[in-house]
């Protein structure tokens, strides 16, 4: 007869072997990224320091912003998720994104139990294995604190399995699930609207999990979980001054001067340097041609991945829906891929900045699963000899094309971690500038976009930056207060990048005391200039 310590031994779960080899590429993942940040790498900006001095006023009950300073319609989540540890232990980058590293350690295990559910376990390993891996644009959008995609992408694929675990009968507290799906969904829209496709996708999938259910108290409690999560933005947008609201401010931002790029160039930018570039084939500077193939097959398995989906669709006719949820969730991910693709390459900064806006792509790895499957489905079925002639070609060819896509991966990845000098050390002039600065009593100093926030964040405050553009005129100043303290100094000085307009400008100004003004220097690395900090006898601002 067994003793209740050997019954409860018995009953508790173990994992299987698919499941342990996801844990340690899972376990493997994460530290990789935890080594990251602890180096801060990548590198740390501006953008990111206006988030990080947003945590800072947070913990210190000074401000509660509902979107970025000076953006209307970037929600805040992440800075809310820092605020506490920076409360703890101070304002430092390795702090600041430490939610990210969790928030991805989240990702990836929703991304494992989503694929395993829709697909197979051994294909969840593998999908699993590409996330793991990281170049520079992948580990930036998922490590960097700027906002929107790191939340956004757990999000989407908790709402889709809570669609399947209801459709599926697996789900206990089914009310309160549908009720978490609404948070979450009102959550993702206020920190990001690039998630809207996959929303709609996963909105879509839970009217079909739970139809008839969301006519009663489920329903009532979805609305309920949607309008807490987007109610800040709703709020902020209702009281906002006319011109000023989320949606014009947007259009604003989105919209470009003369006539839009030919759909040939748009393609070219967006299919074979953002796909590839979001998918971690490439290195952040661009992709070589041998590295774009990706990106030209990715719209033709996408084609091929809903094809199968509708065919799963169609052969479980007259089932219930737990068992068709499967393929219409299949398709809901084939969905959320081709509508955000189809939205970024109707935007001109296709063209205008591949490289840099790809990072609009980085949601797309939600539908890696869906997108790879056909690639799987060929290969297996290949190897297993369940085809004919014609079978084992296209799964000699899948196999092929996995294997180039694995291999491919994994030579940016490598390249990536042995390129990590030049990024440590702009972190490192970064900091060596913020305790020069500090080191001659400034407290109050203009300088460039890319260097204020950032020098500001780097000293907890006790320097403030206003921000000048390259004629010594007001530039991008994303949080006001600052642009009035440092207004408000009798001798401010400037941090200028050595030879950039700016300080050329500040030296003409100052003629033959431009030399007697400067108190310190920093050293530059490589191509990239260094700094001076400038303290002229009489405060310089020829705007006034």
């Amino acid at each position: 007869m067994s003793t209740p310590g050997q019954q409860h031994r018995a009953a508790r779960p173990r994992l299987d072997r698919p499941a342990f080899v996801a844990l340690l590429l899972g376990l493997a993942a994460v530290a990789y990224r935890l080594v990251l940040t602890a180096l801060t790498v990548p590198p740390s900006n501006s953008d990111e320091a206006t988030f990080g001095l947003a945590a800072l006023h947070i913990a210190a009950g000074r401000e509660h912003p509902v979107f970025l300073y000076g953006q209307h319609y970037m929600g805040m989540i992440e800075s809310y998720l820092a605020a506490p540890l920076v409360a703890l232990v101070g304002p430092s980058w390795p702090v600041l994104r430490l939610p990210l590293v969790a928030l991805y350690a989240i990702f990836l295990w929703l991304a494992y139990r989503l694929t395993r559910r829709l697909f197979s376990p051994w294909f969840a390993v593998g999908v699993v294995g590409l996330l793991a891996l990281g170049t520079e644009r992948v580990v930036r959008d998922q490590l960097t604190v700027v906002g929107g995609r790191p939340e956004v992408k757990p999000a989407v694929l908790a709402m889709l399995l809570i669609a399947v675990g209801l459709a599926e009968g697996r789900v206990r507290r089914r009310r309160a699930a549908v009720g978490l799906a609404g948070l979450l969904a009102g959550l993702a829209l206020w920190s990001d609207w690039l998630i809207l496709p996959y929303l709609a996708a996963a909105g879509l999938l839970l009217l079909y999990a739970a139809r008839r259910e969301l006519l009663g108290w489920s329903g009532a409690l979805l609305v309920a979980g949607f309008a807490v999560g987007v109610g800040p933005m709703v709020r902020d947008n209702l009281i906002a001054p006319p011109g000023k609201d989320s949606w014009s401010v947007f259009r604003e931002v989105s919209a470009t001067d003369g006539p839009p790029p030919p759909w040939s160039e748009r393609l070219g930018g967006g299919l074979l340097e953002g796909v590839p570039l979001a998918s971690g084939l490439c290195p952040v500077t661009g992709c070589a041609r041998w590295q774009e193939w990706f990106g030209l097959l990715y719209p033709v398995l996408l084609v091929v991945a809903a094809a199968l989906a509708l065919v799963a669709y169609r052969r479980g006719a007259g089932a219930p829906t737990g068992v068709r949820v499967r393929p219409v969730a299949q398709l809901a991910l084939v969905a959320g891929a081709a509508l955000t693709l189809l939205a970024y390459v109707r935007s001109p900064l296709t063209v205008t900045d591949p490289l840099g806006n790809a990072r609009y792509l980085s949601v797309l790895q939600i539908s890696l699963p869906a997108v790879l499957w056909p690639l799987w489905v060929a290969a297996v079925a290949c190897w297993r000899g369940t085809v004919g002639v014609a079978g084992r070609l296209a799964g000699a060819a899948a196999t092929a094309v996995l294997a180039g896509l694995v291999a491919t991966s994994v030579v940016a990845t490598g390249l990536f971690v042995t390129a990590l000098d030049a990024p440590r050390a702009d972190e490192r002039q970064a900091r060596e500038l913020a305790d020069a600065v500090r080191g001659t009593g400034l407290r109050e100093v203009y300088g460039d976009y890319w260097t204020c926030n950032r020098l500001t964040f780097n000293t907890g405050e006790e320097v403030v930056c206003a921000v000048l553009d390259g004629g010594l005129r007001p530039g991008q100043n994303r949080y006001r207060p600052y642009w009035r303290q440092v207004g408000g100094a009798e001798r401010p000085g400037y941090v200028l990048p050595v030879g950039s307009g700016a300080e050329r400008r500040l030296r003409r100004l100052l003629g033959d005391g431009a030399d007697a003004a400067i108190l310190v220097e920093v050293a530059g690395y490589d191509e990239v200039a260094g700094y001076r900090v400038y303290h002229p006898p009489t405060a310089v601002r020829p705007w006034r």
